[in-house]
């Protein structure tokens, strides 16, 4: 079938991309002008240049198709503008659905965020966890809420349409070091220390066959987690170390510290020209534990929990073989 890929350029997206392919799909891509291409490197898929936020581009992209995965997203918050992640990600997704019900798409898959469900209370979130108020001044996870209630607008309207909700996504292919800057800045020697809290860590292998099992079996309108173990951050640091082969950071940051430390992370990155590597919402939400139970999808989709171990080890080999990491 002709399948469209939206941000298919990006981890997530070139992933699926990738698995497709491999299964002998016709697929096309949606992707921005300035969007890396290496994760593409050597696929045969269409190229539609344009941005979600343009409707004559997407319109484009996805006539003719049957099946869409839009994972287009900015997931890398904290190098944008508040106003341009609510835009894309919820703005955006609403361009995306409107374009699918008028080209007739018989099927829509919506990578979300298991940041869009929240935490729970008890300590482990699942698909009916309400969506808290701290999770609303998270920039990044209320604008992946809104962009969920653009997706159920859709499927009122008559839309086939799953959401899928991948919690921190670890493995090969991580072409803007997102998630994987923890991998890494762990092989660079330059985290000294890690924050009190944890989260969910999911390998992107176990996160494509995922996206795949959602499409071919999903229930429409339902949304399923994609997560993996839930690990402390001085976990998922010891493992990353031993992974590397660096010592494992020995602090961890008091949580008094984190406001104190956000707020001068906020101020460093007002006056610096750089690229910020952290924003100090990053800072202060670190002393969370972010867990998530993938139950449903795996009893509905067949999802596979795979160790992060192995998700590390295969980002650290990617990172090195691109030569984002030299030892």
């Amino acid at each position: 079938m002709n399948i469209l890929v939206t941000g298919g350029s990006g981890f997530v997206g070139a992933s699926i991309v990738r698995a497709l392919v491999e299964r002998g799909e016709r697929v096309r891509v949606l992707r921005r002008a300035s969007s890396s291409l290496v994760a593409l490197e050597g696929l045969p898929v269409e190229h539609v240049v344009g941005d979600i936020l343009d409707p004559d581009a997407v319109a484009r992209a996805v006539d003719g198709c049957e099946l869409v995965f839009h994972t287009a997203a900015i997931s890398s918050y904290w190098r944008s503008r508040r106003d341009q992640v609510y835009r894309t990600n919820a703005d955006g997704t609403r361009i995306v659905m409107d374009a699918c019900l008028s080209a007739g798409v018989r099927r829509v898959v919506h990578t979300s965020s298991c940041a869009a469900i929240g935490i729970a209370p008890n300590g482990i979130a699942d698909e009916q966890t309400p969506f808290d108020a701290l999770s609303r001044t998270f920039v990044y996870a209320d604008s992946k809420r809104l962009a969920e209630e653009e997706v159920r607008r859709a499927v009122a309207r008559g839309l086939d349409a799953v959401i899928v909700n991948p919690a921190t996504v670890i493995g090969a292919g991580d072409v803007y070091v997102g998630s994987g800057s923890l991998v890494v800045e762990i092989a660079r020697g330059r985290m000294p220390a890690v924050p009190p809290g944890g989260m969910c860590v999911a390998d992107i292998d176990a996160v494509v066959q995922g996206h795949l099992a959602a499409a071919e079996r999903g229930r429409t309108g339902e949304r399923y987690i994609l997560g993996g173990e839930n690990l402390s951050h001085r976990r998922i640091a010891q493992v990353v170390a031993q992974v590397v082969g660096r010592r494992a950071p020995r602090l961890v940051v008091p949580s008094v510290m984190l406001r104190p430390v956000a707020a001068a992370v906020d101020t460093w990155n007002n006056v610096s020209r750089r690229p910020p590597l952290i924003s100090g919402e990053q800072v202060r939400l670190s002393g969370v534990n972010f867990f998530f139970n993938s139950s449903k999808a795996m009893r509905e989709l067949g999802y596979p929990l795979m160790p992060f171990r192995d998700a590390a080890r295969k980002a650290f080999a990617w990172y090195q073989e691109h030569g984002y990491i030299k030892i």
